[in-house]
């Protein structure tokens, strides 16, 4: 490789270093939970997508186990050449049912559902408008797809109908509206009732990337659609996250948007199937969360309890009702040094910074857990206090 191209590089490196935007990993040793073993040291995790508690538990590894020994251990091979077994077609059928919907389909991850959704759907006389806030998987599926792009402010229900006049008025054919059900880095949920009711007012379709929601939101964790009481067209999401937090995304939809993505969707076609271990638990997690009342409960009790407790503190939070609690510092190397004095107290936090988030809006995403007990959160909240302090977040 050229070493002018490789100085390049170390240049880019050198300034993202420099601004203090550098993401670093922590290696956990030992399985995703609500404790984690990072260095040889007990962490109380605060950053997991993992809601409902379920990436460790034993039910979905004794489900993993049997499919393994049952179907093997990987596909070698994508769907349509000899990747498909009895258990992809089961769990398509079983999400298509626990959402409502009339079908559904696996990818790799909710980020490749995303980008292979639109370009097979829709052409350049048609038009898609995309929430302003939208996953970078949203943006990344539109710019593959040869429709016209709008986009409105986030939630501004004002600014969509004024799109939707646009689209229209410029001779978009078909119009599909994207959004987040809910908004990962600030905990939002759309407003998804408004939303319906202009879509149909211009005979738009409405598309919901629900990652943050299925399994713990609405009745039975049906997500964001059902909570708000409506039925949107086109549906996409993850099984990693409440869902046994492994891999896997799915679009679930009417049977010709299915079937249609089955034919021409690129991360479909060129993808290898999802193993089997990974389908196996995650139809052993449907059943689980759909009799998971208790466990969401106890989420949003921990969720309405540590929020209460941040602000109390004198913390500035994002107002919101989803488990995402947003604490808010304002720039990148303030929200890592705060992250590094929460480390050294036993409790991990992820700093968000730009580009992840604006520039000035860094922040400490922390994430409830229906794991996490009252002991937890109050040594957390100690902690933050602490940090806090130090730090000169807090007085």
């Amino acid at each position: 490789m050229a070493d002018g191209f490789l100085e390049h590089l170390r240049g880019v490196l050198s300034g993202i270093e420099a601004e203090g935007l550098v993401k670093r990993e922590r290696f956990i040793e030992g399985a995703q939970g609500a404790h984690v073993t990072v260095g040889g040291r007990s962490m109380l995790n605060l950053c997991a997508n993992n809601y409902l508690g379920l990436a460790d538990d034993p039910r979905l590894i004794a489900a993993a186990e049997v499919a393994m020994r049952g179907h093997g251990f990987g596909m070698a091979s994508v769907r349509f050449i000899c990747g498909t077994q009895d258990i992809h077609a089961a769990l398509e059928a079983r999400l298509a049912q626990f959402l409502g919907m009339e079908a559904a389909i696996l990818f790799g991850s909710c980020f490749d559902a995303n980008g292979g959704l639109f370009e097979p759907l829709l052409g350049e006389e048609d038009a898609i408008i995309s929430d302003s806030l939208n996953h970078a998987s949203i943006i990344d599926g539109v710019r593959l797809c040869k429709a016209r792009r709008y986009r409105y402010a986030n939630s501004d229900m004002a600014d969509l109908a004024a799109q939707l006049v646009k689209a229209r008025a410029e001779g978009a054919r078909y119009i599909l509206v994207a959004t987040d059900g809910v908004f990962s880095m600030d905990g939002y949920l759309a407003k998804l009732k408004e939303i319906r009711v202009l879509a149909d007012k211009f005979d738009a379709i409405v598309m919901v990337d629900d990652c943050h929601a299925t399994g713990f939101i609405g009745p039975q964790g049906r997500g964001t659609p059902a909570h708000a009481g409506v039925k949107v067209d086109i549906l996409t999401g993850t099984l990693g996250k409440a869902l046994g937090g492994a891999l896997g995304g799915y679009v679930a939809a009417s049977a010709p948007v299915v079937d249609l993505l089955r034919q021409r969707a690129r991360p479909y076609l060129f993808s290898n199937a999802l193993p089997p271990a990974v389908v196996g638990a995650a139809l052993a997690a449907l059943d689980i969360v759909e009799a998971a009342d208790t466990q969401r409960a106890q989420l949003f009790e921990n969720a309405h309890y540590w929020r209460a407790g941040l602000a109390g503190l004198g913390f500035r939070l994002l107002a919101g009702e989803h488990p995402i609690i947003p604490v808010m510092m304002g720039e990148a190397p303030l929200a890592q040094a705060f992250a590094r004095a929460l480390d050294a107290r036993g409790v991990m936090v992820s700093a968000f910074f730009f580009p992840v988030v604006p520039r000035g809006a860094a922040r400490i995403r922390t994430q409830m857990n229906a794991a996490l007990t009252r002991a937890d959160l109050d040594f957390a909240l100690a902690a933050f206090a602490e940090a806090g302090r130090e730090t000169g977040v807090l007085a």
